[in-house]
């Protein structure tokens, strides 16, 4: 873990300037490895879906079912978010990160919460530290329209000159929520289930929002905007800007994901690979920095709500009589994030080894 001595110093915006990069951002050489290929991620066409179209829906959800067994990454046209308020939420990027060193210090945020800034994680870390800035914030799916959560962290806390950029993002996390409900409904129908099933378990869930925004680097070559992880979260929709960085290790080498004009990328995190019974690919992937080129990036993490029990549906696990094989215990989504905030840096085998502190940790 880091010194607190560290939270104040280790802000890329401002490091940026220096020649040569701490070590502490300098990440091992065979973490490191360059990408060569793309990644050749199913691009789904929502449009047909969302007008209740049969046939144009269970073509999507074939290329849903194929990206998802193989790595968890797919892409989506057609989704329905206004791309004037895709723009808006990136402009409004720009002014957090114009605040300065001290503000974002004091916004920083606390232990076990999904509130506030985060320069490189020193707060948490003190070596292979990403090159990044992050703010985050919480949005509930089970808040009444009136309860402008995300307003009032803006207003509040932020300062009352950043009601706007409340209400932008209140407005961005509102579209997310909709467009993650409607491909939970899609990947229910790709997994052969219920189609509501998984979209009534995540009506009331608790989702994370959160701006990273990569400086240009001088040395790109030996350190990484975000390093190697699977999410621990259910679903990850992400904006990425068309300078990309998103990359992907499947077949056994890392492979880039191109940005796409008006596209969203997708992918399956740990706790939904969970709801799948295994089905579904919770993928290893990486952001990579450029060298005098920033990136900016806006991602919505879906959950469920904190105390809902996390077990697949019994249509995955009793199919034509036969049991199939539970492959992870029950376990709520507030112990799974506890447990990658507390005990372990979040990596390929985050889910695994949750599993086996839980099933030898009772308290």
């Amino acid at each position: 873990m880091a010194s607190s001595s560290l939270t104040t110093h280790f802000h890329p915006s401002v490091l940026q300037k220096d020649q040569n990069i701490p070590t502490q951002f300098i990440w091992p050489k065979e973490g490191l490895v360059q990408t060569k290929e793309e990644l050749n991620e199913p691009m789904i066409d929502l449009a047909g879906f969302f007008h209740g179209d049969v046939a144009a829906t269970a073509a999507a959800a074939e290329q849903l079912r194929a990206g998802c067994e193989k790595h968890g990454f797919f892409q989506v046209t057609n989704h329905g978010v206004d791309e004037e308020l895709i723009r808006a939420a990136q402009d409004e990027m720009d002014s957090l990160l114009k605040l300065s060193v001290d503000k974002k210090v004091s916004l920083q945020k606390m232990p076990g919460s999904l509130w506030g800034y985060s320069g490189a994680h020193s707060d948490r870390f003190s070596s292979n530290l990403p090159w990044k800035e992050m703010f985050s914030f919480q949005y509930d799916h089970g808040s009444a329209p009136e309860e402008l959560l995300v307003v009032d962290y803006f207003n509040n806390v932020v300062g009352k000159e950043f009601e706007k950029t409340g209400l932008v993002y209140q407005k961005y996390c509102e579209a997310m929520k909709k467009l993650s409900l409607a491909l939970f409904q899609l990947l229910a129908i790709s997994l052969g289930i219920d189609r509501e099933h998984y979209k009534k378990f995540f009506e009331d869930g608790s989702s994370i929002m959160r701006c990273n925004y990569y400086p240009a680097c001088n040395e790109p070559n030996l350190t990484l905007g975000t390093g190697p992880h699977c999410d621990p979260t259910s679903l990850t929709i992400l904006h990425q800007d068309q300078d990309g960085g998103l990359e992907v290790f499947s077949n056994n080498k890392w492979q880039s994901v191109r940005p796409r004009p008006n596209t969203l990328v997708i992918n399956i995190g740990d706790t939904f690979m969970a709801l799948s019974n295994g089905r579904y690919k919770s993928c290893l992937h990486r952001a990579a920095v450029h060298k005098g080129k920033e990136r900016r990036s806006m991602v919505y993490f879906v959950n469920p709500k904190m105390d809902k029990v996390v077990k697949p549906p019994q249509d995955l696990v009793d199919q034509k009589g036969e049991k199939i094989k539970r492959k992870y215990p029950d376990f709520t989504w507030s112990k799974l994030l506890g447990f990658t905030q507390k005990h372990y840096r979040a990596d390929d085998t985050t889910l695994q080894s949750f599993c086996h502190w839980l099933l030898t940790n009772k308290d």
